[in-house]
């Protein structure tokens, strides 16, 4: 006897439930969209960002926040606003070279601190670094092919920095508050021995030693005056009392003062 079949499932049951997987699949991939202009290509199983030569003049805002790695170079971005990439905790590559960034907020890469590994500022317009914005950063940076103004600053803040050591003989002194290291690779001139904080202390001294000496000269035109101003003072007193009538002397001899005599009892005797 043949054993009874179950009966076979409708095919209209299946459908929505594909149906709900594409969906879904649908949603999540928007949650991870990319930015306008961008790609997303897979990185090894991670979510990378390509946004180079796109014209940008702005860092994109919609970045996804799982973003690995993030390519921004050869686009036109001139400045990295505070907090710009706060929101991509797990950024392990951020790349801003090619592009013309002349400032950095102190804040600008605030919640980078611990996951990222390289940030590529190189070939841009940067000629002061805030120590604010990099000195918390564990990353390799790249500084290099910027017209860097070479301070003491400058120096405070490359101590602080981890420097890719491929990249750090290119960094080079574009103006300098010593003219002899213009045009000559930074590493190079402070492994000489050379040092632009100490032009800054020789200012910084020379800048006290003309305040002090401009309030010792108010000190002593205070204490020049106060001796004037008494020295009129007591000359027109003196004129005052000249100028007083003197009361006239008597030319009478004075009469000797009478002397009181005094008198001598004896001792009285003891009865």
């Amino acid at each position: 006897r043949e054993r009874a079949r179950p009966p076979a499932r409708p095919t209209s049951l299946l459908a929505p439930t594909q149906g709900s997987c594409i969906f879904l699949l649908f949603c999540l991939r928007l949650g991870t969209s990319c930015p306008q202009l961008c790609q997303c290509p897979d990185h090894a199983g991670a979510v990378a960002v390509h946004c180079s030569a796109r014209g940008l003049q702005e860092i994109p805002r919609d970045i996804p926040a799982d973003t690995v790695l993030l390519k921004l170079d050869a686009n036109k971005i001139s400045r990295v606003p505070n907090g710009a990439f706060q929101h991509l905790p797990q950024l392990r590559e951020l790349d801003l070279s090619h592009n013309a960034i002349e400032t950095i907020g102190p804040t600008a890469f605030s919640g980078l601190a611990g996951g990222l590994r390289l940030l590529d500022l190189s070939h841009n317009r940067i000629r002061r670094i805030p120590k604010d914005a990099l000195s918390k950063l564990s990353a390799k940076i790249r500084l290099s092919h910027n017209p860097l103004h070479c301070e003491c600053s400058l120096q405070e803040a490359l101590w602080e920095l981890k420097l890719d050591p491929d990249s750090v003989d290119d960094i080079a002194c574009h103006t300098s508050v010593q003219e002899q290291f213009v045009g000559k690779p930074l590493i190079q001139v402070l492994d000489s021995g050379a040092s632009f904080c100490s032009t800054h202390r020789k200012t910084t001294d020379v800048a006290m030693l003309v305040t002090m000496f401009g309030w010792f000269t108010m000190v002593i035109a205070y204490v020049v005056y106060y001796v004037r101003h008494n020295q009129e003072d007591a000359r027109r007193h003196l004129e005052y009392l000249k100028s007083l009538p003197s009361a006239p002397v008597s030319k009478e001899p004075l009469s000797p003062v009478p002397s009181t005599p005094v008198s001598k009892e004896p001792p009285s005797s003891m009865p």
